[in-house]
């Protein structure tokens, strides 16, 4: 990987564990900001729920996370795709469900991150599939 994409991977890692955060600890606080436009009296109701939810937005930055970590160069764009095609996912399933600005943090940045991973796994100089310098 290149750096542009191992800092793209990074942002999207810092933004999952910042939601995951608000999520299981921060709710009725950050939460009531995040979410602006939702009714204040939802945030107390819905505290466990948010936090199951924050649960899985740190699966997110923690597969992200070990995609860094990974020494061979096949599985750790495997795993990092993976991990940001789910992030993707949910912010599609965000701007659907909740409203489009809710689901361009997570949308915008794992797209950018895909790109600039798969740039740098296909101009690898080795054209056998051996470990090289991406």
């Amino acid at each position: 990987m290149t750096w542009i994409s191992r800092g793209l991977i990074l942002l999207v890692i810092a933004l999952h564990l910042y939601i995951a955060w608000f999520e299981i600890f921060a709710w009725t606080t950050v939460g009531a900001d995040v979410f602006s436009t939702f009714d204040p009296g939802l945030f107390p109701e819905t505290v466990e729920l948010a936090a199951n939810q924050g649960v899985y937005n740190l699966f997110l930055a923690a597969g992200l996370i070990w995609s860094l970590l990974i020494t061979d160069s096949q599985w750790r764009f495997r795993v990092a795709m993976c991990f940001l095609a789910f992030v993707a996912v949910a912010g599609v399933a965000a701007a659907v469900t909740i409203e489009i600005a809710s689901g361009l943090p997570q949308f915008v940045p794992s797209v950018l991150a895909m790109i600039a991973t798969t740039m740098a796994h296909t101009s690898r100089t080795d054209p056998v599939g051996e470990d090289g310098p991406a």
